[in-house]
């Protein structure tokens, strides 16, 4: 999104004021307290602000397709406004490298903003605490030592030992994530605990899988399997379930963006009302045969 995008069209309204920005004064306003009239150029400054704030969530989120040995990351946040409540991360600590899916309650600028918090602390305890529950745990406690105004967080974060074909994971309250083994197999990542915020003294719990590149790990957010069509119907969980399938021979990047075209196909141009997230992990070469 470039900046001329974000930018109103101001350059024949001159200067702009309460009446230009839609705010009307309160009867009660003397004129010195009502709004001041803001230039074009101050305006510019604060939608560049604007713009840059947005890059910020970016680069905590880490590249979109990462290829560590057999295995491919692929992840992708389609967000109905400037700002996502939705969230991914992918980063690497020591051997292995970690990724996570969420969402934080709201939308919008202050979501952002929570998330970039969010993310420093999953970041800095995730360079000390192998296990992915102890580091939900950690991160739950200091949320929950903010106090009150703190929006609840879901989050499924997962370790993976690319050399060993090992990942081990834990779902804070979030949509469960699956596994397409290759036998067709589907195995639910559930393991873990509630919501991230809400309760100080939560327990988490962990898991342990083998993890071959010839599976698929999908992560998710409600915006895709809640995704409608012009007959109000969902996407749903079947829907879901069968482009998996039919992506189970495609590499990461390949098997995310046939299975967001699927959602796109069905609901055949109607208008989105959540963010949509996706995240792939599978092998890093396809499987043409």
């Amino acid at each position: 999104m470039s900046s001329s995008t974000l930018r109103p069209e101001v350059e024949n309204h001159g200067w702009i004021g309460a009446e230009f920005l839609d705010v009307p004064a309160s009867p009660a306003q003397s004129t010195s307290e009502q709004l001041l009239p803001v230039s074009p150029d101050e305006v510019s400054a604060l939608y560049r602000e604007v713009f840059e704030a947005l890059q910020v969530p970016r680069r905590l989120s880490g590249p979109r397709r990462v290829r560590r040995g057999a295995f491919e990351i692929a992840s992708e946040i389609f967000p109905v406004g400037y700002f996502s409540g939705d969230f991914v991360s992918v980063f690497d600590a020591g051997d292995a490298i970690f990724f996570a899916l969420g969402d934080i309650a709201g939308k919008g600028l202050t979501a952002a903003m929570w998330f970039t918090h969010v993310m420093g602390l999953v970041r800095t305890y995730s360079a000390s605490v192998v296990s992915p529950e102890g580091v939900l745990a950690a991160v739950n406690r200091d949320l929950c030592a903010l106090g009150s105004g703190v929006p609840l967080t879901t989050m499924v974060l997962a370790r993976l030992d690319w050399r060993r074909g090992q990942l081990m994971y834990s779902n804070g309250g979030h949509f469960v994530p699956f596994i397409h083994r290759a036998n067709g197999r589907i195995e639910q990542l559930s393991v873990g605990g509630p919501i991230l915020g809400a309760l100080p003294q939560a327990r988490f719990e962990g898991a342990t899988l083998e993890f071959s590149p010839t599976d698929i790990l999908v992560g998710y957010s409600d915006g895709l399997i809640e995704c409608r069509n012009a007959n109000d119907e969902e996407f749903g969980m079947d829907r879901l379930l069968d482009a998996v399938r039919r992506s189970a021979n495609l590499c990461g990047g390949e098997a995310l963006f046939s299975i967001v075209g699927a959602a796109q196909d069905f609901a055949a141009g109607t208008p989105r009302s959540d963010d949509m997230t996706l995240m792939i992990v599978a092998g890093a070469e396809a499987n043409r045969e």
